[in-house]
C-alpha cells in the first residue's frame, strides 16, 4: 500500500496514486554508547500488571444500532440538553465524538500533545482506541462531556477474547512505558538522520553532475543515494514519529514527524489520510489507500462490470510499478500542502477545518518551499538549466519512489488478503472485530534484519495491532502474535522472503485488474 505508509499524496491532475534476533538484548546492544540518550527519549518507564481493556463492563458487546438519546442523558424539558444531541457533521473543531459521546477538547490538556487538536471535528472511535490500548472508562472522563450523535453505528467491535488475549500476552513481553524507542532503535534513526543530511548538502550544492572522474561525485550517483537517503527517512524515523512511538514526550515525536516534510511530503497531510487507513485499512469506502490511485490502477477487487474497474486496469500487473516509481513528482508538486486538506481523507468524510489544522497552513507551505528550493531550484541552478540535470533530479525521486513503494505496496495487496472485511457487517449488520481485520488485511515478511532497514514495516500485521509501539520491538512480539492468531482462527499472513510476498503482489495486482478472482470456474464447482 503505497501511500499508507508513504509520505505521497494523490494529485490527481498529474497522476493519481495509492495511498518491519532473537534475542532483545541485541538490539539494545548495537549502540551502547546511545543508553543515556535512550533512557531520555523514553522518558519515565513504568511497569504495570493492569490488563488490558480493564473497564469491560464498558467496552464489552457493542450493538450495530444508531445511538438513541439515552434517558440518562437527557432531559426531555430542558431546551439546553435537547440542542446537545447532533450529527457528526455538526461537530465543531474543538470536539470530538467516541462511541457516540461528544467531548470538548477545547481546554483538555493531553498527556500526548496538542496532537489531539488534529482530529477536533471528527468522530474518533476507532482512532483513539488504536492508539489507547489500555484504554479505559476513565480515561475519557477527563474531558469534558457536551452532547450525544445520533447518527453513530459502529462499524467495529472490540474487547472481544482475541483483543483481550492478544493485549494481554503482548504486554508481558513490552511492559507499560516501555514500548517506545529502544537504544538499538535511536542509534539506526540517528544515523538514517546523519546519512540524510549529508546527502542533502551534496545534492543541494554539487556542480559535478556530469564530471564523471570521480564517479560519486557524478549526478547519477548521488541521485541514487540521496533518493535511498529520503526513503530511509520515511521508513525508519518520520513513520514511527508521526505514531507517537518514538517517545513518550510529544516535543520528540513532533520535532522527528518533520521528517516527513524534509523528503519533499507533508507531516500533516500525512498524519489525515495514514491514521485514517489505520482505523479502517482495507475498507473500500473508508481507507484512503484503497482507492487513491485510481483511476489509473486498482488495489480494490471490484466485481466485473463495477463502474470503476477500468479496461486499463487489465494491464496493471505489468505497469502499476513503473507508475509507483512517478510518485515522488505528483508528492512534491500536490496543491494540497496549501490547504492542509488531505483529500482522500476527506472523501471519507475527515473534516479538516479546525484551528490547529488552519494554523499549520504557513509551515507547511514554507517546508515545501524549502524542499523545491533545495532539490529543484539549486541543482538546475548549479548544473545548468538543461533536459540532463532535470533528468538527475528524476532520478533521485524516481529512487526515493521505488525504495519505498516497493515495500510499501506489499503490506496490504497480495493473494490472501482480506480485500472485504466488511462483509459480514454489510451482510447482518454486527460490528466486526477490529483486532481480527486488521491482521487479516496484512502481511509480515523477513525478520529483525528486514526490520532494521525496513523501520520494521515487514512487520505489518504487528504494526496495525499495536501502532503505536516502537518498530523496534516487532521481532519480539511477532511469534506470540502468530501463536494467538492461530489460536483463534485468524489468518496470519507470513512470508520467510521479501522477494515472495512481491511476487504474490503482483499476482494480487493482476487478478484484481483482470477480474480473474471474479470469473466462474464451472469445471473446478468453485467461483
Amino acid at each position: 500500500r503505497l501511500l499508507a505508509r508513504g509520505f505521497a499524496f494523490p494529485l490527481r491532475l498529474l497522476l493519481p496514486l495509492p495511498g518491519t534476533l532473537t534475542t532483545h538484548n541485541l538490539s539494545e546492544s548495537i549502540a551502547s554508547p546511545l543508553s543515556a540518550c535512550s533512557s531520555f527519549f523514553s522518558a519515565s518507564q513504568e511497569s504495570s500488571t493492569m490488563p488490558p481493556n480493564a473497564d469491560t463492563s464498558i467496552l464489552r458487546n457493542r450493538i450495530a444500532t444508531k445511538v438513541n438519546a439515552p434517558t440518562d442523558f437527557i432531559d426531555s424539558n430542558d431546551a439546553a440538553t435537547q440542542s446537545s444531541l447532533r450529527s457528526l457533521k455538526g461537530l465543531k473543531g474543538t470536539e470530538m465524538a467516541i462511541d457516540g459521546v461528544i467531548y470538548d477538547i477545547a481546554d483538555f490538556n493531553h498527556p500526548g500533545g496538542e496532537v489531539i487538536g488534529f482530529f477536533g471535528g471528527n468522530d474518533v472511535t476507532v482512532q483513539y482506541k488504536m492508539i489507547h490500548p489500555y484504554h479505559t472508562g476513565k480515561h475519557l472522563e477527563k474531558m469534558k462531556v457536551v452532547g450525544k450523535v445520533v447518527d453513530y453505528t459502529p462499524e467495529y467491535k472490540f474487547d472481544t477474547p482475541f483483543e483481550r488475549e492478544i493485549k494481554s500476552e503482548v504486554f508481558k513481553i513490552v511492559r507499560r512505558g516501555r514500548e517506545f524507542a529502544t537504544t538499538g532503535y535511536l542509534f539506526r534513526a540517528f544515523s538514517y538522520i546523519a546519512f540524510f543530511f549529508f546527502m542533502q548538502y551534496k545534492f543541494a550544492t554539487s556542480t559535478t553532475f556530469f564530471n564523471y572522474n570521480n564517479w560519486y561525485e557524478s549526478g547519477v550517483a548521488m541521485a541514487v543515494a540521496f533518493g535511498v537517503a529520503q526513503a530511509f527517512i520515511g521508513l525508519n524515523v518520520q513513520h514511527d514519529a508521526n505514531h507517537g512511538a518514538v517517545s513518550k514526550r510529544p516535543w520528540v515525536n513532533d520535532l522527528l514527524g518533520f521528517g516527513t516534510d524534509l523528503i519533499g511530503s507533508c507531516k500533516w497531510n500525512w498524519m489525515a489520510q495514514h491514521w485514517t487507513h489505520h482505523a479502517y485499512t482495507n475498507h473500500s469506502e473508508k481507507d484512503p489507500d484503497s482507492f487513491s490511485s485510481e483511476p489509473m490502477f486498482a488495489f480494490n477487487d471490484y466485481p466485473i462490470g463495477h463502474p470503476k474497474r477500468k479496461w486499463i486496469h487489465k494491464f496493471q500487473g505489468f505497469y502499476f510499478l513503473f507508475m509507483l516509481g512517478l510518485y515522488w513528482l505528483s508528492t512534491v508538486l500536490n496543491p494540497q500542502v496549501i490547504d492542509l486538506r488531505q483529500r482522500g481523507a476527506q472523501y471519507v468524510g475527515i473534516q479538516m477545518e479546525n484551528d490547529y489544522i488552519v494554523k499549520r497552513r504557513k509551515v507547511a507551505i514554507s517546508l515545501r518551499a524549502m524542499y523545491i528550493f533545495l532539490n529543484i531550484f539549486s541543482p538546475l541552478a548549479n548544473n545548468g538549466l538543461s533536459w540532463a540535470t532535470f533528468g538527475v533530479i528524476m532520478l533521485m525521486g524516481i529512487s526515493e519512489s521505488l525504495t519505498l513503494s516497493v515495500l510499501f505496496s506489499l503490506s496490504h495487496n497480495f493473494v490472501d488478503s482480506d480485500r472485504d472485511p466488511m462483509a459480514e457487517f454489510k451482510k447482518t449488520g454486527e460490528p466486526i472485530c477490529w483486532f481480527k481485520s486488521q491482521v487479516e488485511t496484512s502481511s509480515t515478511y523477513g525478520g529483525a534484519i528486514a526490520g532494521y532497514l525496513s523501520g520494521g514495516l515487514n512487520f505489518q500485521v504487528e504494526h496495525h495491532l499495536f501502532p503505536r509501539m516502537s518498530s523496534a520491538h516487532y521481532p519480539y512480539i511477532a511469534p506470540k502474535v502468530r501463536e494467538i492468531c492461530k489460536k483463534h482462527g485468524v489468518n496470519y499472513v507470513y512470508y520467510p522472503w521479501i522477494w515472495q510476498n512481491l511476487a504474490s503482489t503482483f499476482k494480487y495486482m493482476h487478478k484484481a485488474g483482470t477480474g480473474a478472482n471474479w470469473e466462474l470456474k464451472p469445471l473446478s464447482g468453485a467461483s
